[in-house]
């Protein structure tokens, strides 16, 4: 799977509209879902990546007992600020760091999970052999990936929404990345490539993501995320447009006001 360049820029005003709009609408029920996982035997090293603006490192600083450290981490320093900003219920370690090239010894860590980040890896084997690097012997390898983008209804209704407003160019950014790596072998294959396991262990769940109104998942994928890249660049002042005809498309199958759709993810446990 090839990844634009553009579609890991988070920055400008994306960071903040991801945390107020996407987190609460797709990423909170699987980030306590991981921290629910890792606090049934809580590793005492434990290393986040692709943390992003921290929703999953919150929930792992609540639920995990202090002896657990986490150190999290994320290659974009926009979404990094905004999850510092923020902050955690406790002391965790903050740090700057590219998935394919950790800065971290080897063996260094008890767990290493990554919520909704593998997907936006260039090289995913190269990933998960550094993550498996820094794994202790018998570590586990937590992450989560979207499944295909049928199954998570609101960003397919705004993706078939946005290909009715530019049918010769439709932006497919969430089709091609967020769920761009659904197929379970091809999961496997990679990490068996990367020699990442032992015991590999693939479960899929699915949620429900609710809004207070048809408008604010529009604003979630059109605006705080990469996909306002691809849209800004068929015009500039085409944003306000696209995220009016996508909240119509909400709106039409889900109602005006408070919308309920299904989302879908793999969650993937690998004991090192």
């Amino acid at each position: 799977m090839e990844i634009a360049s553009n579609d890991k820029v988070f920055a400008g005003s994306i960071p903040q509209l991801y945390e107020e709009h996407l987190v609460p609408l797709i990423f909170q029920p699987y980030a306590d879902d991981l921290a629910a996982r890792l606090a049934r035997k809580p590793p005492r090293r434990i290393l986040e990546i692709a943390a992003g603006t921290g929703v999953l490192t919150r929930a792992m600083a609540s639920a995990l007992p202090e002896t657990s450290s986490i150190v999290a981490t994320d290659l974009n320093p926009p979404m990094l600020a905004q999850a510092r900003a923020l902050g955690t219920s406790r002391p965790v370690e903050w740090r700057e760091a590219d998935a394919m090239e950790l800065p971290f010894e080897d063996g260094a860590f008890d767990a290493v999970v990554c919520q909704f980040g593998v997907m936006f890896f260039p090289d995913k084997r190269a990933a998960f052999a550094e993550a498996r690097r820094v794994l202790k012997r018998g570590g586990l390898l937590l992450f989560s990936v979207w499944d295909r983008i049928e199954e998570n209804e609101f960003a397919d209704v705004v993706t078939d929404a946005l290909a009715t407003l530019f049918p010769q160019d439709p932006p497919r950014f969430m089709a091609r990345t967020p769920h761009g790596y659904h197929d379970k072998e091809a999961i496997l294959h990679d990490l068996a490539a990367a020699a990442a396991g032992g015991k590999v262990q693939i479960e899929t769940l699915a949620a429900r993501s609710r809004a207070a109104t048809h408008v604010s998942p529009a604003i979630a994928y059109c605006q705080g995320t990469p996909l306002r890249g691809e849209i800004e660049a068929r015009g500039a002042s085409r944003l306000a447009e696209a995220t009016a005809v996508s909240a119509d498309a909400i709106a039409a199958r889900f109602g005006r006001g408070p919308v309920d759709g299904k989302i879908q993810a793999h969650i993937v446990s690998v004991q090192a």
